[in-house]
């Protein structure tokens, strides 16, 4: 199966660190929605959407990015990780997602260490991860995706 994580991920490199781990369990294509605009997701069995949480959401450029190039109907999964709390998380990306009729199959969180904004005042929040047991938890996620559904 092709499958495809699209992602932003930038400050420590947090949302990244948990992609590597899951791309150790199965050959995954990382798309950097900042480097690569010229993509065709259609080609794709299963679409991720991947982002650090940025007051409450995902990244703008992802929800940008999925919002002009996730195909109709393609089954989607969400990976993110946070400083101090979740927000609303994944809202907006299945916002998108329910729009154009993709059905969605999961979503993996874990702390990230954070220094945006007035974090950095105080030298970080959530300082040392994602973690081993974070890692690990997300080739969980990932290897229970594949078990679970015919696209992955």
């Amino acid at each position: 199966m092709i499958r495809d994580i699209c992602y932003y991920s930038r400050h420590h490199g947090n949302t990244r660190k948990v992609l590597q781990s899951m791309n150790d369990t199965g050959d995954i294509d990382l798309i950097d929605v900042t480097a690569s605009q010229a993509v065709r997701l259609g080609d794709y069995d299963c679409i991720g959407f991947a982002s650090g949480i940025y007051y409450g959401k995902f990244h703008n450029g992802v929800l940008h990015f999925a919002q002009q190039h996730l195909p109709q109907g393609k089954p989607v999964f969400f990976v993110y990780t946070y400083g101090g709390a979740k927000g609303g998380g994944a809202k907006a990306m299945e916002e998108i997602a329910q729009a154009k009729g993709c059905p969605v199959l999961g979503e993996f969180s874990c702390k990230g260490y954070d220094t945006f904004g007035p974090f950095r005042l105080v030298g970080g929040i959530a300082k040392g991860h994602p973690n081993p047991r974070d890692l690990e938890k997300a080739r969980t996620f990932y290897r229970e995706l594949e078990n679970r559904n015919h696209c992955i």
